[in-house]
């Protein structure tokens, strides 16, 4: 569907929520003047709140257009992607309110990002709205945060860096301090509740989803075990990140005829990782059980973050070791907060590259690397976020 004549560039819905504020901001700070854009939520109070707060940023947003809408009233999603050319969304917990939007934005053509790091929901809306997206040119673009933009475009950025046609190896090292929010925590524990029925959904998409003509890709076997540059050790990330890095790797030739990626936490003590299962341990457990559930998600309200001075303090690199064709690089991708600072910026970045940028005809549900690739990597270097050659052999 040709989307240029829609009323708006960019919709963001969930203004009002901490994500969605930061978001707001950055592009407040960041958007190109000529971009037309609009706040989306429930509560019109709180969307009146939120620009009156941008106007202090940038005095030309006093008159940005405020859209009632709930994920609970369909014909309001519906409002919202024929009416703009780009979604944003950041209210989650995905697998509980995403759903409405994501079939919207898939039949009216729109393009779509959000936050989550949810694996059923993304695999929720491929099984559901892929083909359908396909058929009305609609981009569905999931994790655009730290979760997973960081991963995916660093591992493209690391193939780029060795020869094409070549059978590659890439190992991720994730690093990173910071506090998370209440919405990451609830979505975390939705998750953990559901790992059983994710499990179904996983399989389904499996049985469904073509594999490459001629190529392997898969994952690089290994468990807990020493950094061998003694980086203290690593730890298999059981995140959607090295999910999205093999089915970018799927769709783009580029990756080479036999790819392989493994994905890891680098924690400098074994009593760290010890520390990491007993409490993600703990947190599965007590998720199966619906009172202690509760309990669980009555720990952080919704709409709680860390303060700016947290954010301020808040960092993540994630080195990869790729090796192909006989040669070795060492990259690294690295930046402030990981979870909200950077996230907003990539969440940001991403919508507006999908707006304006000239990128690849693809649609469907896609990864950031495969709908938006080196535009998006391009934007994110200019915006303050390092992609950087550490060492080449």
């Amino acid at each position: 569907m040709n989307t240029t004549s829609r009323v708006y560039d960019v919709v963001l819905f969930g203004a009002t929520g901490y994500a969605g504020g930061l978001v707001a901001e950055y592009l407040a700070h960041h958007a190109p003047a000529q971009m037309r854009w609009a706040l989306a939520g429930r509560n019109q109070t709180k969307l009146e709140g939120v620009r009156s707060a941008l106007t202090a940023i940038n005095p030309q947003l006093a008159q940005l257009e405020l859209i009632d809408a709930d994920t609970g009233k369909p014909d309001s999603m519906r409002r919202i992607a024929e009416s703009a050319r780009v979604v944003i969304t950041t209210v989650g917990p995905y697998i509980q309110y995403g759903e409405p939007l994501v079939a919207a934005c898939a039949a009216a053509g729109t393009d779509y990002v959000d936050l989550t790091g949810e694996p059923e929901f993304v695999d929720r809306m491929w099984l559901g709205y892929h083909e359908q997206a396909q058929r009305s040119g609609a981009r569905i673009v999931h994790c655009c945060g730290f979760d997973s933009i960081p991963h995916d475009l660093g591992a493209l950025f690391t193939v780029l860096q060795l020869p094409a046609s070549v059978p590659v190896r890439i190992e991720g090292h994730v690093r990173a301090g910071g506090r998370f929010s209440a919405g990451t925590y609830h979505s975390a524990i939705h998750a953990f509740s559901r790992m059983r029925l994710h499990g179904q959904v996983q399989r389904e998409r499996r049985a469904r989803e073509p594999l490459p003509e001629g190529r392997q890709i898969g994952s690089l076997e290994g468990g807990v075990h020493r950094d061998p540059a003694g980086g203290g050790w690593l730890v298999p990330a059981p995140t959607i990140d090295p999910q999205i890095v093999r089915r970018s790797a799927v769709a783009l030739d580029r990756y080479g005829p036999d790819f392989r990626y493994g994905h890891y936490f680098q924690l400098e003590r074994f009593s760290h990782v010890a520390g990491l299962f007993a409490g993600v341990g703990a947190l599965v457990a007590l998720a199966q059980m619906g009172p202690t559930r509760r309990w669980l998600l009555g720990r952080l309200e919704s709409g709680e973050g860390p303060t700016p001075a947290q954010r301020a303090k808040g960092w993540f690199k994630v080195r990869f070791i790729g090796e192909g064709g006989g040669r070795r690089v060492v990259t690294e991708v690295s930046g402030g907060d990981p979870g909200y600072a950077e996230t907003a910026k990539m969440l940001s970045e991403a919508a507006m590259c999908l707006a304006f940028d000239e990128l690849p005809k693809r649609c469907g549900q896609l990864t950031p690397a495969v709908a938006m690739g080196e535009s998006l990597l391009h934007r994110l270097q200019k915006a303050g976020i390092r992609f950087e050659v550490v060492e080449k052999s």
